[in-house]
């Protein structure tokens, strides 16, 4: 009897992944076709990423539009729910992600495990920022008068982030974490070198319970995704982590055109992921709305509400 009649198999194919962008909660391939290679710290092919044009592009800036208006106008509580199922699913594919963040990053497997639960423990402190983030970021304003002087922090609308180059995996969820924390909703490009994890993170995004449209995660040439972006009328904000110096300059003068918010890349980025993040990331693409009311005229007791 054979081994193969036995039922022991001598050997098998691999099964090569296919990566495929995440856009409006769907799995769409380029529209353009195109493909380019992937490859570790070493120079072995890892997989072929999707090669995103700049219709995928405006498709993402549509599909986040749409979404942006159940997002933001969901509880704050809600969406930290929401994000907290994120870091669930997240640890429930750990192993898949230090994997990628090895070959991606050329880290050895503890490094890179630990990498991945930086990343986790990053989603999970946003996501409990949800319903904070208005105690600091608003308040009640003094004023010389009958009048109650309110501020509150409502999100821009759509955002674009380019995702930093060198941080695959803890960098993209620093970046993509706290822009939807506080109602905001993305369009990703994701590190043109290693691009794998922020493609893989849409298929956890998926099977999580953020809507479709909230998050899209786009993969290719940075500067050939991220022009359109810049330029899109329907952008409301840019973070441009993940550009060189000449690259960010060109985009932040193509968004002035519709005064985007523009958040500038600093030099920690590239070096302190590891770092306490603070708010500044929470706060960057928060606009304050603030409404006067009257508190009615004082009656002959010296007092009226």
């Amino acid at each position: 009897m054979s081994k193969e009649s036995a039922g022991t198999v001598t050997g098998r194919l691999n099964v090569f992944k296919t990566y495929k962008l995440y856009v409006g909660g769907k799995f769409p391939r380029s529209e353009s076709g195109r493909v380019y290679e992937v490859t570790d710290s070493k120079g072995t092919w890892l997989a072929n990423a999707p090669q995103s044009s700049r219709k995928d592009a405006r498709d993402a800036v549509v599909a986040a539009r749409k979404a942006f208006g159940g997002w933001s106008g969901a509880t704050a509580y809600n969406r930290g729910q929401i994000l907290y199922r994120v870091a669930e699913m997240l640890e429930g594919r750990r192993e898949q992600f230090v994997r990628e963040v090895a070959e991606a990053e050329g880290l050895s497997k503890a490094k890179a495990a630990a990498v991945v639960d930086a990343a986790v423990d990053r989603w999970v402190w946003y996501a409990g920022w949800t319903d904070k983030i208005a105690q600091i970021a608003g308040g009640a304003n003094p004023v010389a008068g009958p009048f109650f002087n309110l501020s509150t922090p409502e999100p821009s609308g759509v955002v674009a982030v380019l995702a930093p180059r060198e941080s695959s995996f803890l960098g993209l969820v620093s970046v993509i974490a706290p822009v939807i924390a506080t109602g905001n909703t993305a369009v990703v490009v994701a590190s043109e070198t290693s691009p794998l994890p922020a493609l893989s993170l849409g298929e956890v995004l998926a099977t999580s319970d953020l809507p479709g449209g909230v998050v899209n995660i786009l993969s290719g040439r940075t500067a050939e995704i991220a022009t359109p972006l810049a330029a899109h009328q329907d952008v409301n904000g840019i973070d441009l982590t993940g550009a060189d110096e000449t690259l960010a300059k060109e985009l932040e003068i193509a968004a002035a055109d519709n005064l985007k918010r523009v958040r500038r890349p600093r030099p920690q980025d590239t070096t302190e992921w590891t770092a306490d993040p603070g708010t500044h990331r929470l706060t960057a693409f928060l606009e304050t709305k603030t409404v006067w009311h009257p508190t009615g005229s004082l009656g002959a007791s010296g007092s009226a509400y």
